[in-house]
């Protein structure tokens, strides 16, 4: 039975993979602040812009519920607007969530993926390959989410399975408390995020040996790709 790892595994696309493993027969641990309204197996609450408390949760994650065989980092939020107008704060918890805390839980588990054999997946976005006005914050974290990635595939090549994850527009909460002209005009248009999460199963799934290495996944009037 394989143990995955979700950040950000209370909502969104975090939740949906939590649900796919856990259907699939697999444990689900999840970090996150909030609490999954759906069943898994484990549950540590953390705050992921604090790395030195993300990396003790993956420890204790692999302690509680033994080697871990794969890693899917869906935690991320957001700060519209132009950057003078964004927070000092504000602008830097958003790298710190989606950037620095996807490096603080990999780095945690990858003794357990190397022992394991195991995968990770980290969720990028079409903004880490597209920028757009007002969204400097999440441009800078998912760009480096992209370097990041790509970085470590080179280095664990034949010891850790890796892919990056370049999502479009979900029909989750992300988009929640916007200002208009920040939300998606059609959210039908968006993937629900359970498509997406099969997505990431399929990645989780490869033999050993073999690597997705990328993998863009939307939905088909997704207005922020190509």
């Amino acid at each position: 039975m394989s143990t995955i790892l979700i950040t950000g595994g209370a909502s969104g696309l975090g939740a949906a993979v939590a649900s796919a493993v856990m259907a699939d027969g697999g444990q689900a641990v999840v970090l996150d602040k909030a609490s999954p309204a759906a069943p898994v197996t484990g549950f540590l609450p953390v705050d992921l812009s604090d790395s030195a408390a993300a990396e003790a949760a993956t420890v204790e994650a692999a302690q509680r519920y033994g080697d871990l065989d794969g890693v899917v980092t869906a935690a991320g939020i957001d700060s519209c607007g132009a950057l003078t107008d964004v927070s000092t704060s504000d602008w830097e918890r958003v790298v710190q969530v989606n950037l620095f805390g996807t490096v603080a839980v990999i780095r945690a588990a990858l003794p357990c993926l190397q022992r394991s054999r195991g995968r990770v997946v980290t969720v990028a976005s079409t903004l880490g390959l597209r920028a757009l006005p007002e969204a400097t914050a999440y441009c800078a974290s998912k760009f480096g989410i992209v370097g990041f990635t790509r970085a470590l595939a080179a280095e664990t090549a034949g010891r850790v399975g890796v892919t990056l994850l370049v999502p479009g527009g979900m029909q989750t909460g992300f988009f929640d408390g916007r200002d208009e002209k920040y939300r998606p005009a059609d959210m039908s248009q968006l993937n629900p995020p359970r498509n997406v999460a099969a997505m990431i199963l399929f990645a989780l799934s490869q033999p050993v040996g073999c690597e997705i290495r990328e993998l863009v996944t939307c939905a088909s009037q997704e207005p922020s790709w190509p």
